[in-house]
């Protein structure tokens, strides 16, 4: 098999807002294997304030001991492959990921199967909310009521910010869109445990009908997450909590949380990625699966991992909605919030437009 990286740069037709960062481009490394016929392809996006990895990093971990571990296997080791990719460093989640991706993607296309079907679905449409950048009420307003004109039925805002003027945006946001559409909230770690309790319970006592709320304290205080978890009746997921194994052990371990969220470019892959959702249906933790800021190849394959393994929720797979242009030709389409997974061999992509 022959590995290849190739860095891109896909700008944003909206900036997109968190209590981490703003982000005006999706930056990823994308990774293409071959033999020599055909190619899969995978991807590991750069998000600084989350992951912590770089695009050199993560290209340098591929075209270094990711490829050395690989070497003298053919395209039909998978289950080899994927253990070996795990094994070939420490961390790097987002390099082992996208060549995850690649290996599972190569392995469908030489079946003549769609990855969605290679991972044992029927299903070719999956859902998937929107999220609301950070911003002031009446922006987030009228960005409330445009995603439901778009056809978004279920809406993720983004807060964290300052407690007190979040309740206010999201009071503003659900009277503009009324009371049909889910509203959800992701913090990123942006409240303390004592400002997370308030805002959720003056959320709760002014009827905002809250889906759940996402990671509202700091990654590290599972401590403070369960304690937020256990003095309000709205859902708490965790995300950046969570990485793998160890840390959905935790929390479960904590009562932490009462979800999970699970991406592939912090877990390593659709492998790592099996396992975590198996383990927190296991112990009654409900699940989404969400994304990075990343392009078609890498929301791509976490729809088609969805469309074969349901979660408990509607999905958090908005990031290549985000994109001004598509850097690769084919993959999944979005309409509304449908994402129609390809009906051509493994994620359906055929090459880069950039």
């Amino acid at each position: 098999m022959k590995i290849s990286t190739q860095l891109v740069s896909a700008p944003l037709h909206t900036p997109f807002v968190t209590a981490l960062r703003t982000a005006t481009h999706a930056d990823s490394l994308l990774v293409e294997i071959s033999d020599d016929e055909l190619t899969g392809w995978g991807e590991a996006p750069q998000v600084w304030k989350v992951t912590g990895e770089s695009l050199a990093g993560a290209q340098a971990c591929v075209e270094g001991p990711i490829t050395t571990a690989l070497d003298g296997l053919g395209p039909d080791d998978l289950t080899e492959a994927l253990r070996r990719v795990q094994n070939a460093a420490a961390g790097n989640f987002g390099a082992k990921a996208a060549v995850d991706i690649a290996l599972h993607d190569l392995a469908a296309r030489r079946r003549g199967q769609t990855l969605h079907g290679f991972l044992g679905s029927t299903v070719d449409t999956v859902r998937t909310d929107v999220t609301l950048s950070v911003g002031d009420a009446d922006a987030l307003a009228a960005a409330g009521q445009a995603r439901v004109a778009d056809g978004f039925d279920v809406l993720k805002v983004k807060v964290g910010t300052d407690a007190t003027a979040d309740v206010e945006r999201v009071r503003r946001v659900r009277e503009a869109i009324g009371p049909g559409p889910t509203l959800r909230l992701d913090a990123n770690q942006g409240w303390s445990r004592r400002d997370a309790v308030n805002a959720i319970h003056a959320l709760e006592d002014a009827g905002c009908a809250i889906e759940l709320v996402e990671q509202p304290v700091a990654a590290d205080d599972l401590e403070g997450m369960a304690w937020v978890t256990d003095r309000v009746s709205t859902p708490i997921l965790a995300d950046e909590s969570v990485y793998g194994v160890r840390d959905l052990v935790n929390v479960i371990r904590l009562g932490a949380a009462d979800m999970v969220n699970v991406k592939l470019a912090k877990c390593g892959g659709l492998g790592p990625a099996r396992t975590l959702l198996e383990l927190a249906r296991d112990h009654g933790i409900r699940t989404i699966v969400g994304s990075m800021m990343e392009s078609h190849v890498g929301v791509g394959a976490a729809a088609a991992l969805v469309s074969a393994y349901p979660t408990s929720a509607v999905n958090d797979l908005d990031a290549a909605w985000w994109l001004r242009e598509a850097p690769v030709a084919g993959g999944i389409r979005y309409e509304g919030s449908l994402i129609h997974l390809p009906t051509a061999p493994g994620l359906g992509v055929t090459g880069l437009t950039v």
